[in-house]
């Protein structure tokens, strides 16, 4: 790995900015940078991009910027600070697209039944910002809120941060230039070839966005954006391999 590459370092130092920012200003911060579920009130676009540059905790974002120092340094010796940067901030785009996706996928046929026993979009969503039901509801109304808002507040509520996706993305470049690179989780400290255990994360990441059994990262991890990423950051070098990268041998 070397010296920290230009690119990286800046990466982490506005993240470590960000994050002592948050530190001082606590929720205020992560109410106008992370990124909302689209309906919800506290969503702006810009949160697309600066939701990449927040985190959690201490640990979230030691155990991200390590990654990013770790990976990401020999990826961009490799690719050029341009590619690495469109490798990386596109790799959290799609980390965006696949977990909005998934919270659509599961947000949306409840909004159907809601709105399918007379409810207005309107009033679901005063409803969702006030934790309370309206006054003169039906019974099958108040049921049906009743079985359905639990996961539909879940979801209106919910806030993403973290640069997980984009690291997910550069995993997997290194894994590409890198398959027989042997890697190890800190849990399970035993080596496994890159082109065996990037996929195995992956694997793991839509069991758990699928069941909710957390294996290695909390319970409140968003899986489907690392499955987003890694899989943004394998079809780029992929691309750029078969088209770009076959006559120079990835230089």
């Amino acid at each position: 790995m070397g010296r920290m590459t230009e690119a990286v370092k800046h990466i982490l130092i506005i993240n470590v900015i960000l994050f002592f920012a948050t530190q001082l200003y606590g929720d205020q911060m992560y109410q106008w940078l992370a990124l909302w579920f689209p309906k919800n009130e506290n969503f702006q676009i810009w949160q697309i991009i600066t939701h990449m540059f927040m985190h959690g905790g201490f640990m979230h974002i030691a155990f991200n910027m390590f990654a990013l120092w770790m990976f990401g340094t020999p990826v961009e010796r490799v690719l050029g600070k341009n590619r690495f940067l469109f490798v990386y901030f596109s790799a959290g785009l799609g980390a965006v697209l696949f977990q909005l996706g998934f919270y659509y996928f599961n947000f949306l046929p409840a909004q159907s039944e809601l709105l399918s026993t007379g409810l207005s979009n309107q009033q679901i969503l005063d409803m969702l910002a006030s934790n309370r039901l309206q006054e003169g509801l039906s019974e099958i109304q108040i049921s049906t809120l009743r079985a359905v808002m639990p996961e539909y507040a879940q979801i209106y509520n919910a806030s993403m941060v973290g640069a997980s996706g984009c690291i997910m993305g550069i995993l997997a470049a290194f894994g590409m230039m890198n398959p027989e690179a042997r890697l190890m989780l800190i849990f399970l400290p035993i080596p496994i070839k890159a082109k065996y255990f990037i996929p195995g994360i992956i694997l793991l990441d839509v069991i758990s966005a699928i069941t909710g059994q957390s294996f290695f990262s909390p319970s409140n991890t968003a899986y489907m954006a690392h499955v987003g990423g890694a899989l943004t950051g394998f079809i780029i070098m992929w691309y750029w391999k078969r088209n770009q990268f076959n006559k120079n041998r990835w230089n």
